[in-house]
């Protein structure tokens, strides 16, 4: 985490949220802040922040609680309050069915409907990153993310 300066825990990550889709090449992305939503507790539950650039006048809110990490920080869950949104994060290409298991049941262990969850295959590598559009590939400007809302 960024220090706030003044010595507390408080502080911010800077987060990248990206997307690939292996089937036209595109890559998207979106960065944000993430900060601790009550400085005061030891929950891992986060406020994200970002400005869109399509719309940079409306800054978007959101909640990400990290509801579970392996010892090895290789796996993590991680869903909102509102439990309509889940993810089963993985630092390989390749996660175990054991391994996902656990953690789709951890998911439901904590009230989370997984009967839509969707796994990703990751049977392709992405793109290089380029430096020339800040993350790599086609950027899509984080068009990706706004039509992820609408189940797109």
């Amino acid at each position: 985490m960024a220090s706030d300066g003044d010595g507390t825990s408080g502080g911010t990550v800077k987060v990248l949220n990206e997307t690939w889709s292996g089937g036209n090449g595109k890559r998207g992305f979106i960065e944000g802040t993430a900060y601790k939503a009550d400085p005061n507790s030891d929950e891992a539950k986060l406020k994200e922040f970002y400005v869109p650039p399509f719309l940079p006048i409306i800054p978007i809110v959101g909640d990400y609680w990290v509801l579970y990490v392996d010892l090895e920080y290789s796996c993590a869950l991680v869903g909102q309050p509102s439990r309509s949104y889940l993810w089963v994060l993985c630092r390989e290409n390749h996660m175990e069915e054991e391994v996902f298991s656990k953690l789709v049941q951890k998911a439901v262990d904590q009230g989370y409907d997984v009967s839509k969850l969707q796994r990703t295959s990751h049977s392709e590598t992405p793109p290089p990153v380029s430096s020339d559009a800040g993350v790599g590939g086609d950027d899509t400007k984080g068009v990706w993310w706004i039509k992820s809302l609408f189940g797109r």
